[in-house]
């Protein structure tokens, strides 16, 4: 495997679900596209740049960069290409995609179909020890930025960037603020229930912050071995490993070399999401070249929590107003909304960002993260008829990769 240095590339992975183009609802259909594309029963195809694979439920598949790419400015296009791919494979069973991360009108309970072929004993597992039919397993969609480094150094540097800005993500990226045709209340619906959606075995998710962990060796002692260790009555076979028990908002794969990012929901279009992505990694190369690395380590996660949960509440409306988080930022006054602290953050790293992708987080920060448009989309008429009329505007904003206006 070979090994990168820090955003010397980076790899993204966006998740969209099946539905039928009438009603919306959801179609466990992914092994009939995998299949119609290929003309054979598979769980991976790889596509050129760009591959697919099936997810954990059956009406779930993954796009992801094919392997570490140094090429983000033109991913947009190239996700955008297996959409429209996908959607005529889709035609002919009147179904199409549809993107944020969460389906505003699916009952879990009645809905889910978990994947039923290769890897499915993993999903069994899963299922047997959590019930995987709930909001926090069958209705997430997510997009997962993966960022590598090289050695205990450059994990050091990334770790402890990454967990400084983790709790904003949300305030920026949220899309999910309908559970079963109502208004949840949250902003990111789909964080909320990620946090407990492993209750039984807490020690998988963490605080979802990551701890204060900074090389390889600690982080075993800390997160993978009490992981192992809480897992091995459930998992009489040793068929989980725990580079995939470990549910943190943003997870160390050492066996890629590469730290995971999964607190982000999935946008409407690539174009947001992979702007969202040049975004993020910018923001993040500012945070480690510029900020005190010590005083970011030293934040512990009990700190950053809270704004994690009011940015999952509130979205770019949630009030900051922890000094010791706004003062590694350099932020001088008492209370700060997310939304001016992406300001400050985006006019650091603007000149990094080409046209498009300044042009594409501008139009964001004007008009809302997507759930506040999808809510101001639907002036608080949560029926059926108009939940179906927004969200297939979203299915079109995806089929036509633009962003979404109310």
């Amino acid at each position: 495997m070979k090994k990168y240095h820090l955003f010397e590339v980076a790899g993204i992975e966006l998740e969209y679900m099946l539905v039928h183009q009438n009603n919306l609802k959801v179609s466990p259909s992914v092994d009939r596209l995998l299949k119609a594309k290929e003309g054979k029963e598979i769980a991976d195809i790889d596509n050129g740049e760009i591959s697919w694979s099936n997810e954990l439920v059956a009406h779930v598949i993954e796009l992801k960069t094919n392997g570490p790419t140094n090429d983000l400015e033109n991913l947009a296009e190239k996700f955008h290409s297996n959409i429209i791919e996908i959607n005529q494979l889709l035609a002919p069973d009147k179904l199409q995609l549809l993107p944020t991360a969460s389906h505003p009108m699916m009952n879990p309970e009645k809905d889910t179909q978990l994947w039923k072929h290769s890897y499915s004993e993993v999903y069994a597992l899963y299922n047997r020890i959590f019930n995987c039919k709930g909001h926090g397993w069958s209705n997430v969609q997510s997009m997962h930025i993966n960022l590598p480094f090289y050695n205990d150094d450059e994990f050091e540097k990334l770790h402890a960037g990454i967990r400084i800005l983790l709790p904003l993500l949300p305030s920026l990226a949220a899309s999910s603020p309908i559970f079963e045709g109502k208004n949840t209340g949250f902003k990111d619906a789909r964080m909320q229930v990620y946090k407990t959606n492993q209750k039984e075995i807490p020690v998988l998710a963490g605080k979802v912050i990551p701890e204060r962990v900074f090389n390889k060796k600690a982080y075993k002692k800390q997160i993978f071995n009490p992981i192992n260790k809480a897992i091995k009555p459930y998992d009489t076979e040793n068929i989980l490993e725990h580079h995939f028990l470990n549910s943190r908002g943003a997870i160390a794969r050492f066996d890629k070399n590469a730290i995971e990012i999964r607190v982000l929901d999935l946008q409407e279009c690539p174009k947001a999401d992979v702007a969202i992505a040049m975004l993020i990694v910018e923001v993040l190369k500012w945070i480690i070249t510029t900020l005190d690395l010590e005083k970011m380590k030293a934040i512990h996660e009990d700190e950053l929590l809270p704004i994690l949960n009011k940015t999952i509440l509130a979205a770019e409306e949630a009030t900051i107003n922890s000094a010791l988080y706004l003062k590694v930022f350099g932020l001088t006054d008492i209370e700060y909304n997310a939304k001016d602290i992406w300001k400050f953050l985006i006019e650091k790293v603007a000149g990094k960002l080409n046209d498009k992708t300044k042009e594409t987080i501008y139009t964001i920060m004007a008009n809302g993260s997507l759930s506040t448009r999808i809510l101001k989309a639907l002036k608080d008429d949560f029926s059926e008829a108009s939940i179906q009329k927004v969200y297939q505007k979203l299915a079109t904003c995806l089929q036509e990769n633009k962003l979404f206006l109310p």
